[in-house]
């Protein structure tokens, strides 16, 4: 595993947590592992590796649930956000790549879990259906105007005003 040393911020849709890490490692991965499943409540959770003398918690703690004895899953106890996975035995933290501020910059290199992996994620070829304005485009201002997520850059509070 290479050490990544970057700046990149991140946290979950409240804002009551947040956190900023100074190295990534190389493992940006997907997992379909059914414990992952549950954790994201989702097909499968997307995790980067960040050793643990580089992640810095730079608004609240993240709340914790022992998925198992080796292991501990990372939320935001306001809202619920998944924010890690701690294999405890480990040199470092996965965070979940979706919480960062950029997810973009950390695109999956590979799949692991799969003996849970669903079917259509063999070969997904489903079609676009376009935009949130495209496809609510009449509930989309009213959305907009009512937004309590916090935006992705760091704020000096939260929230704001």
């Amino acid at each position: 595993m290479d050490r990544i040393e970057t700046q990149a911020s991140g946290g979950c849709q409240c804002g009551a947590v947040r956190y900023h890490v100074s190295a990534v490692l190389d493992t940006s991965h997907i997992c379909h592992c059914r414990m992952c499943q549950k954790a994201a409540g989702n097909f499968f959770i997307a995790l980067i590796g960040v050793p643990r003398d580089a992640i810095r918690w730079t608004r609240g703690h993240p709340a914790w649930f022992g998925s198992s004895d080796k292991a501990a899953r990372g939320f935001c106890r306001n809202c619920g956000t998944p924010l890690a996975y701690d294999y405890h035995e480990s040199k470092h933290i996965n965070l979940t790549t979706g919480s960062f501020d950029d997810p973009s910059r950390f695109a999956p290199k590979y799949q692991f879990g799969l003996e849970a992996r669903l079917p259509w994620f063999e070969v997904l070829a489903i079609p676009a259906e376009g935009t949130t304005e495209e496809t609510m485009a009449a509930h989309v201002g009213a959305i907009r105007a009512s937004n309590h997520q916090h935006p992705d850059h760091d704020t000096e509070a939260w929230p704001e005003g």
